[in-house]
Formats: structure tokens, C-alpha cells, sequence
């Protein structure tokens, strides 16, 4: 018994193009973002999904409407959100990259830590296996829900997670796959 499922990151926003940490903030696409997620749409067209799961964020509620709309059903669902940065969120994104190492176990002031959003995630994953096993889902989310994915199912480590994060490499893909 499993549920695949294919994530996929929301498309670049404005703040991702000014490099500030949009954490909890709503966050807008910009117009590359609006070409990404479409783009994303075409690429996934002849893919089947039982249901579609985004994060109840702005930017990544945006792109699962614009790349997966008329292809399944489409469920906001808050556990997918992005870290909450407190403090840094709308600060420049390279202070929160410093520290992500450090908010690991303690949360950033006035937000939380990676191991809530670790959290966050284990609770999801149960309510997938209850409710979508044998099923194959995709998610549209954040930088920090997908960490806690590679902890969670790729039994990385959360500074194993944070260092072989894509984005380093700039080593974008149409969805990466995990079993649950």
C-alpha cells in the first residue's frame, strides 16, 4: 500500500525576482511564474493525477489553478505552506539561507522551524495514506515541504536536504517523484 506522488514548486514570484524570503506572505507570480505554471500544464497534460494538493499560498494556489485546472481536482491544503520566517520574512532571502541550518530545531523568531514544517508534513503523508492509497497525487508547494519530503521518504538528513537542494544547482525538473 502507497501513494505516489509528483511534486512540483509553484512558479517564480515577484519576491523570488527581487530575492527576498516570502515565507507566509502571500507572494504574487510575476510573469515568468505565469509562463512557468503554464508551461508546467502543457508538460503534465498527458499525465493522470486522482487529485492535485497545493499550498493555500497565493503563489502556489496560482499555479496549480494555471498548470493543472481541468486536469483533476485541485485541494488548497494549509500543511504545504512555506516555513513560517517570522521576523525575516520580506527580508532578503540570502538571510534566511544562512540560517536554514541553524532554524532547523529552533524556530525563527516570531516564526518556526523546519523540524513544524517536518511536522506539518507527517501529518499530510498520514492523511495521503488513509485517504489516496494506491493513488497516484501531485503537490504544488515550497522550498520547506519539499525538504521535509526528502527527510521524511528519502531518510535525508534536514542539513542532507538543504544541501542537495536543487535550487543550489539551479537543476529545475517537471515534478520529482516520491512513494509514500
Amino acid at each position: 500500500m502507497a501513494v505516489k506522488i509528483t511534486y512540483f514548486v509553484h512558479g517564480t514570484t515577484t519576491d523570488n525576482e527581487k530575492d527576498l524570503a516570502t515565507g507566509w506572505s502571500q507572494g504574487q507570480l510575476s510573469k515568468k511564474g505565469i509562463k512557468q505554471a503554464k508551461e508546467l500544464g502543457t508538460a503534465v497534460s498527458g499525465r493522470k493525477f486522482d487529485a492535485v494538493f497545493c499550498s493555500d499560498l497565493k503563489r502556489a494556489a496560482d499555479s496549480a489553478d494555471l498548470a493543472f485546472s481541468g486536469i483533476a481536482k485541485i485541494i488548497k491544503d494549509k500543511r504545504l505552506r512555506e516555513c513560517n520566517y517570522g521576523d525575516f520574512t520580506g527580508r532578503p532571502a540570502e538571510e534566511v539561507r544562512s540560517r536554514m541550518k541553524e532554524q532547523i530545531d529552533v524556530p525563527f523568531p516570531n516564526g518556526e522551524s523546519y523540524r513544524d514544517v517536518e511536522k506539518r508534513i507527517a501529518g499530510f503523508l498520514e492523511f495521503l495514506r488513509r485517504s489516496y492509497d494506491n493513488r497516484h497525487v501531485a503537490v504544488v508547494a515550497h522550498q520547506a515541504p519539499q525538504f521535509a519530503l526528502d527527510v521524511l521518504i528519502k531518510r535525508k538528513t534536514w542539513e542532507e536536504a538543504i544541501e542537495q537542494d536543487w535550487r543550489k544547482s539551479m537543476n529545475w525538473q517537471p515534478g520529482w517523484e516520491y512513494t509514500a
